[in-house]
């Protein structure tokens, strides 16, 4: 009963030590373009291979302007 309680433990405990990276957010540096136009520094969610949990997606909105998404790619 012990072992299958800290399996059980160790399981959980690795699932959410994974959600927390997967999901982090990402602080982008203040810079010029190529253009010469100025971005402002900013956060950004997590770089990966989905469309559909960026911000900018329809359905989604950004915890730090309060701003929902628009595209649909």
């Amino acid at each position: 009963m012990i072992k299958k309680l800290t399996t059980l433990a160790i399981l959980t405990i690795s699932v959410f030590s994974f959600t927390a990276n997967t999901f982090a957010d990402v602080w982008v540096s203040g810079h010029y373009r190529s253009s010469g136009t100025y971005v402002q520094p900013h956060y950004r969610s997590s770089p990966d291979s989905s469309i559909y949990n960026n911000w900018s997606y329809r359905g989604n909105t950004n915890p730090y302007t309060g701003k929902k998404g628009y595209r649909s790619y």
